[in-house]
């Protein structure tokens, strides 16, 4: 799975990540220039406009492993809401960063906790702002 999938990102979280990327400490400038990557290339849509099946922050993400399909649910928050348990990413972390924008059957390789990857179906949003009529959550 060498090409990247496409990734539709919220303008809100956008500007919202935006902000936090600017306060960030040099040390952590690797998670900033990897966000901002993935800036590069999004489409970006006002939060009204967002499709039901894209994965945006605050989603609660139903995805299994490839091959084995060992399927978990996370949801991607901000880091002040990581609050270390196993079901809350961080956007900051690499599989936070990898998981904003993608489409429900997007398939990624995510880095993984070891340090090697993981390839991951995204299989269902089970929560997604927008849809939901969260729209400035």
């Amino acid at each position: 799975m060498s090409a990247l999938p496409a990734i539709t990102l919220s303008s809100l979280d956008v500007e919202r990540i935006e902000r936090l990327l600017e306060k960030l400490p040099p040390a952590q400038a690797p998670q900033a220039d990897l966000l901002l990557g993935e800036f590069a290339r999004a489409r970006v849509l006002a939060p009204a406009r967002i499709p039901p099946d894209v994965v945006t922050m605050n989603s609660r993400v139903r995805f299994s492993l490839v091959p084995g399909g060992v399927t978990r649910e996370m949801t991607l928050v901000y880091p002040r809401d990581a609050d270390g348990s196993a079901d809350r990413v961080s956007v900051l972390a690499p599989a936070g960063a990898a998981m904003l924008g993608l489409r429900v059957g997007d398939r990624m390789v995510w880095p993984a906790p070891d340090g090697g990857t993981l390839d991951v179906c995204i299989e269902a949003l089970v929560y997604q702002p927008e849809s939901a009529g969260d729209l400035h959550r």
